[in-house]
């Protein structure tokens, strides 16, 4: 059995584009995935405005993670990611007022999760990031904060834009329309135990997407001792108090799972991702049923999560309204089906790192797929695919879609696979071992 584990980020560079593996024969392996990025910044936030240090173990070493490292030293924090294990030193407002800048590079749990810190911090806080940062959706974020009493210049509703922070943010009640972002939920409780009178978030609008990772938010501030009412159905309410310091280990990023389970699948193989929670807030939980939905068994155990597969696979109809970022990975899978899929509920990916629904259809059509692009989805039909250079869009999640694909279809070339760095540094040597045979 094969045995594959993440290298450290910046270490390897690839061909570009590079040629994608495809498997010649079953590929049976043992996988150890990197941290959890949206676990990650998540508690770097939450350390950051804690009542004292702390330690978060396990942390995913990315170019995501480091600028939000980067960011919330910035502002005040320490943040020592030197050792797999990053000490956070609280400290948001603590340097001398002054204006300072913020690289939100791609990220949106930096874009959108900062601004609401740097509101607690005196002076002047400009936000920028990559080119394609400047497209996404932050006026819900931005409006929200206004109305809290944070003052925001210089932007309209997207990037650049400078956070005018008092010292302080008012807090109460906002309401908001997290219909294409479940970020937008989640930065404004991350702070908002720290405002004076905490928050009060009502959604309306169409059904807020990505659920799990709002859970995700609340979990964490439960976990520090921060009072969140979420009885009632789109509203979210934090009392005002300490955060506490605390070490907490992240979780394997689940959804990075996706293209080392579908290999079992298109090979016929047998592949266990290693550290499986039991439970788990994670979106990327549910491949556990669209794998056995497309033929796959599906075993959870002490040892991980092992996917066996028969070498084909089956259409599947299937909501990722909850899993949106599964999307990229069961729509490669499912242009090597037998049978017609058909994703719904997934509108709200148009706004990630690239239109991701676009994306999906070009790219799947440019290698000879079947694919029909809705509203809120796709629709794929089996097609005989062939090889071709596959666009990446500086997007991680379109290189594992590349890579599933190429894993049953020769000569797929996959632009820019050092995007994958974004969840998970190394991730194309991981992926080119389990084909040495």
């Amino acid at each position: 059995m094969t045995q594959a584990h993440p290298a450290d980020v910046g270490s390897e560079s690839w061909a570009d584009p590079w040629p994608a593996p495809r498997a010649q024969a079953p590929v049976t392996a043992r996988v150890s995935l990197p941290g959890s990025k949206s676990l990650t910044n998540r508690e770097l936030v939450l350390a950051a405005l804690a009542d004292g240090p702390g330690v978060v173990r396990r942390a995913l070493r990315s170019r995501d993670t480091e600028l939000m490292a980067a960011a919330l030293t910035t502002l005040g924090s320490t943040v020592d990611c030197r050792a797999d294990d990053w000490g956070v030193t609280p400290g948001i407002g603590s340097h001398p007022a002054g204006d300072v800048a913020v690289d939100c590079g791609l990220a949106g749990t930096v874009m959108r999760f900062v601004p609401p810190v740097a509101g607690l911090r005196t002076g002047g806080t400009t936000f920028d990031g990559d080119p394609h940062a400047r497209t996404r959706p932050m006026a819900e974020v931005l409006g929200a904060l206004r109305s809290v009493g944070v003052r925001i210049t210089d932007g309209a509703d997207r990037l650049p834009f400078v956070v005018s922070g008092s010292g302080s943010v008012r807090g109460g009640t906002v309401v908001i329309d997290a219909s294409t972002s479940s970020q937008f939920v989640s930065a404004l409780l991350l702070s908002s135990p720290r405002f004076d009178e905490g928050i009060d978030v009502r959604h309306d609008g169409k059904p807020v997407p990505s659920l799990p990772h709002i859970e995700m938010t609340v979990a964490c501030l439960r976990a520090r001792g921060v009072d969140v009412d979420d009885s009632d159905v789109n509203r979210w309410r934090v009392r005002p108090g300490p955060v506490a310091a605390r070490d907490v280990a992240v979780e394997p990023d689940l959804s990075n799972a996706a293209p080392f389970l579908m290999l079992a699948l298109t090979s016929g193989g047998r592949v266990t991702v290693a550290d499986w929670p039991s439970t788990t807030t994670q979106a990327g939980d549910a491949l556990r049923d669209i794998l056995a939905a497309m033929g796959a068994t599906v075993a959870l155990d002490e040892s991980g999560l092992t996917v066996t597969g028969t070498g084909t696979v089956a259409g599947i109809d299937v909501d990722l309204h909850d899993a949106g970022e599964l999307a990229p990975a069961v729509a490669a899978l499912a242009a090597l089906a037998d049978s017609p899929s058909h994703l719904r509920g997934i509108g709200h990916i148009r706004g990630h790192e690239t239109d991701r629904l676009a994306a999906l259809a070009t790219e799947i059509r440019r290698l000879g797929g079947e694919v029909t692009e809705l509203a809120d989805g796709l629709s794929v039909r089996p097609a005989t695919l062939h090889g071709g250079t596959f666009r990446t869009y500086a997007d991680h999640r379109m290189a594992h879609a590349a890579v599933i694909i190429g894993s049953a279809v020769a000569g797929v070339l996959v632009e820019d696979v050092a995007t994958t760095a974004k969840t998970f540094p190394g991730f194309a040597r991981v992926w080119a071992e389990l084909f040495a045979r």
